[in-house]
């Protein structure tokens, strides 16, 4: 978070508050970053308004420049200035959708989470993250070379968003329930998958930092237990990793991120393994 250079806020007109923008000045405050305002509308001119916002950003000591663009769709257009400004962090407010929309159609801001090389902050509140807990959520259980990056990275986010509002971190790993059909006898017992967890979580802990009273382990689906220990822990922001995954298997399963959306009362941050990153930066450049 501190070697973010540059943000992208995406404004939107419609609503006169940008809770995004809040975000991003919090953000910035701390880490001197540039800010571009993005209005994504191929049929009105916000010239004025975006004109009013960098007046007021200008006097308060930010650095920022402001556009009004449009390519196809909203997140078509927030990744190709992205690419073109070279940000690295998009903020963006949400506003969940209809469950019938979200049958029919894939959300703008799903697509936005698949299609984004970069970090996406999801803002949904509007209130202080300072003293407020950071929840980072994890996948302790899968330890490969791809998911201790992607862990790294949501934990390096969280201790950095904990430290720039002066909040408090804490990591939720869920674990799954046994299975008597599972051919690795480890997860056919509750007992036996739970000393597994906690045997990773001892390396995980001491690589980390993190004491027992700021690590969750809990048994169930990730997309039930992390709303219920956002809401628990009243957290600011859940710090959360996706696979990015599309097509088919992307629209069958659904990310974890993708699920929770909606169902978290807090601000999301969503992060990328560096490979899939480096493969959509490939994708948005072409």
């Amino acid at each position: 978070m501190q070697a973010i250079r540059s943000i992208l806020v995406v404004i939107e007109p419609e609503h006169s508050e940008s809770l995004a923008l809040k975000r991003a000045k919090l953000i910035a405050g701390v880490t001197q970053a540039h800010l571009h305002l993005l209005v994504g509308d191929r049929k009105h001119d916000h010239s004025a308004m975006l004109g009013v916002l960098k007046a007021a950003l200008l006097a308060d000591g930010f650095s920022v420049t402001t556009e009004q663009a449009w390519n196809d769709s909203l997140h078509q257009t927030i990744i190709d200035v992205q690419q073109a400004e070279g940000c690295g962090l998009v903020i963006k407010q949400h506003y969940p959708d209809s469950p019938l929309k979200k049958a029919l159609l894939t959300p703008d801001d799903w697509k936005l989470l698949r299609n984004c090389p970069t970090p996406v902050l999801l803002v949904k509140t509007a209130g202080s993250w300072k003293d407020k807990v950071i929840l980072a959520a994890i996948d302790v259980g899968n330890s490969d070379g791809e998911h201790r990056h992607l862990h790294n990275t949501i934990i390096d986010h969280g201790y950095d968003i904990a430290s720039l509002a002066k909040a408090h971190l804490h990591v939720i790993s869920a674990h799954p329930s046994p299975m008597l059909s599972s051919a690795d006898p480890t997860f056919q017992l509750k007992e036996t998958i739970e000393a597994r967890y906690r045997e990773q979580c001892k390396a995980f802990q001491a690589e980390f930092d993190i004491d027992d009273a700021h690590l969750h382990i809990e048994e169930g689906p990730a997309d039930v237990l992390i709303p219920f220990m956002v809401h628990k822990l009243q957290a600011a922001v859940t710090v959360i990793g996706t696979v990015a995954r599309s097509g088919l298997s992307g629209a069958l399963i659904g990310n974890t991120a993708e699920v929770v959306l909606d169902s978290v009362e807090s601000d999301v941050l969503v992060l990328k393994p560096q490979e899939i990153e480096d493969h959509l930066e490939e994708l948005a450049q072409h």
